[in-house]
């Protein structure tokens, strides 16, 4: 891909270094809104589930005196998108998503409702590597990317990767795998993770990709293995694992992102003050320790860098996307 997933970390990182005052240190103004709703294309138990609902545990009170989570669960986080378009932007209403359904999705899905301008960028959240794990349909002795490949070359019919979805960002991943290496991997997409890993796990398939907070569960009991994972240096949560790019396949590089988003209509001052309160209830240790156990990183982007990384990523896909052939008809 490139590094500016990276880059959005690393913005992520110095922002929340910048001393922004905690919900506890911080004299909150009273709340001017009533009820504000966070809206998750997913059902509740995963990763951006989790996220939205600590936030909006931290931002009752300050933000809002009640803050609900909303799950619209379909169309791979679409339906969530949707919402959000034909809701007032008054600050009501925000929506968390992965990066892929603003960034990806308009390059994937020609009938698509929504664009990047049907969306304000207010503040990032987290950020997530994926990670290439096997399970016991692989020989124990398979322990490196290499090992898998070789494997790969000589048993074809064996040789096959899950992802959380058909278009998804692990799917690409995979997909350039199997062009990178010259190894033909057959993609099996799965309705999200969870059911991915445990088909893994179980045997069903040979590998698969996806957030590595879904691995990590399960690595000490030695029936899952992660050969790679797609950030541009290791990650804390896996240290003795190398990155696709230390192993010589620099274009799966990826750092996926999740993103709080204003509907497009969404005034400067409406858009700071959410901006604000979500940074205000991202900062501190209590928030990154919270959110560890996942595979995510706390990054609250500010607005104007979340904003460029959405029309970055966006440009970016697009050659990605026409490499790998992929289309929701294919």
């Amino acid at each position: 891909m490139n590094d500016r997933r990276h880059l959005l970390l690393t913005f992520g990182a110095v922002a929340l270094g910048a001393g922004l005052p905690g919900p506890a240190g911080a004299q909150a103004p009273a709340p001017a809104l009533d009820t504000v709703r966070i809206l998750t294309g997913f059902p509740p138990g995963g990763t951006v589930d989790v996220v939205a609902r600590r936030l909006a545990d931290r931002l009752r009170g300050t933000y809002a005196r009640t803050m609900l989570v909303e799950n619209k669960p379909g169309a791979g986080g679409r339906l969530a998108v949707e919402e959000l378009r034909r809701a007032a932007p008054d600050g009501t209403t925000l929506l968390i998503t992965p990066a892929a359904m603003v960034t990806l999705y308009p390059h994937l899905y020609p009938k698509l409702s929504y664009g990047i301008d049907d969306v304000t960028a207010v503040c990032g959240a987290t950020t997530v590597v994926f990670g290439l794990a096997v399970g016991p349909a692989v020989p124990e002795g398979v322990r490196t990317l290499k090992d898998f490949l070789d494997w790969a070359r000589v048993t074809p019919a064996r040789a096959s990767f899950g992802s959380p979805g058909a278009g998804s960002p692990p799917h690409y991943v995979g997909a350039l795998l199997d062009k990178e290496s010259g190894v033909a991997l057959n993609h099996v997409p799965y309705r999200g993770t969870v059911p991915g890993v445990q088909d893994t796990l179980g045997g069903q398939i040979a590998s698969f990709i996806g957030p590595i907070g879904d691995y990590l569960p399960h690595l000490k009991t030695g029936r899952l293995r992660v050969l790679a994972t797609s950030g541009p240096t290791r990650t804390r949560f896996l240290p003795d694992v190398p990155t696709f790019t230390e192993l010589g396949f620099k274009p799966l590089e990826q750092v996926e992102w999740y993103g709080f988003f204003l509907p497009w209509k969404a005034a400067p001052d409406v858009v700071a003050r959410a901006a604000n309160a979500l940074r205000s209830a991202l900062a501190g240790p209590e928030m990154a320790e919270g959110l560890a156990p996942f595979g995510l990183e706390v990054a609250a982007t500010p607005t104007a860098q979340l904003a460029r990384a959405v029309r970055e990523e966006h440009a970016a896909w697009a050659p990605v996307v026409k490499r790998v052939g992929f289309t929701p008809e294919s």
